[in-house]
């Protein structure tokens, strides 16, 4: 069997990535002779690798692209690399429809920190929340499989929690009024102990501004309990001598 034999394989099995070591075991050639072969389908464009040591069969739709779509290999870096993830942020807006204009990167949430992938004209960036394994999340199919996707609550809260990733103020508030259709009051308050109360407070303060007092309400209870101190709606302006106001009434 030769290389290209062993992608087609996969291909016949719906599979569309795999690791170096993979290929090796497969073609029960030495390394270097892998290696070899994998280079030269890289040049080709017939496979991408988009993380040292894992490629991407790239079929003719996306041979433009240079790579896989990010929701397509994801998964499956994520497995390779043992790591929990979800797709978060505004990656996760999108898939709710809140998501006004698509990232530049494809925004995923992990446990430790990484680089950001470039590979051909896909881009993802990672962003590290320590507990990432205990975040609720749903399973949306793609065409290679199946993407794990923040829950439209923890989305709720990590555009929040991740101005940086989110360009601005003013398009968390608009990514939160187009999510709230997809909320729940009940779940908000659930899970408002998995992020730092300043977060809940920044979340239902905007709720309320974007008249959605009702998915605030338990939110207002849950910090109200906590006697939070003031914070800043927007760490990233200066607020030195702004009045301050929180959500617990």
């Amino acid at each position: 069997m030769n290389l290209s034999q062993y992608i087609e394989g996969l291909q016949t099995k719906g599979s569309y990535c795999f690791s170096r070591a993979d290929a090796v075991a497969a073609l029960e050639s030495s390394t270097v002779a892998a290696r070899a072969a994998l280079r030269r389908l890289r040049h080709h464009g017939a496979i991408a690798m988009p993380y040292r040591g894992f490629y991407v069969i790239v079929p003719h739709e996306y041979r433009q692209m240079g790579c896989l779509p990010a929701n397509q290999f994801i998964p499956s870096l994520m497995e390779y690399l043992k790591e929990p993830y979800y797709a978060g942020i505004l990656s996760a807006a999108e898939c709710y429809g809140a998501a006004h204009q698509r990232p530049q990167a494809f925004q995923v949430i992990v446990e430790h920190s990484r680089p950001g992938i470039i590979c051909g004209a896909v881009k993802v960036d990672f962003i590290k929340r320590n507990n990432t394994s205990l975040m609720p999340t749903r399973d949306f199919k793609t065409p290679r499989g199946y993407l794990k996707v923040a829950t439209p609550e923890v989305t709720a809260f990590d555009v929040i929690g991740y101005p940086r990733h989110t360009g601005g103020l003013d398009n968390t508030v608009t990514v939160l009024a187009e999510l709230a259709e997809s909320l729940d009051a009940v779940r908000l308050a659930d899970i408002a102990g998995l992020s730092p109360i300043i977060w809940s407070q920044r979340l239902g303060y905007l709720l309320e501004l974007i008249g959605e007092a009702g998915l605030a309400e338990r939110l207002a209870a849950y910090v109200a309990e906590r006697k939070p101190v003031p914070a800043p709606l927007s760490p990233s302006q200066p607020h030195h001598g702004v009045p301050m106001e929180t959500t617990a009434k």
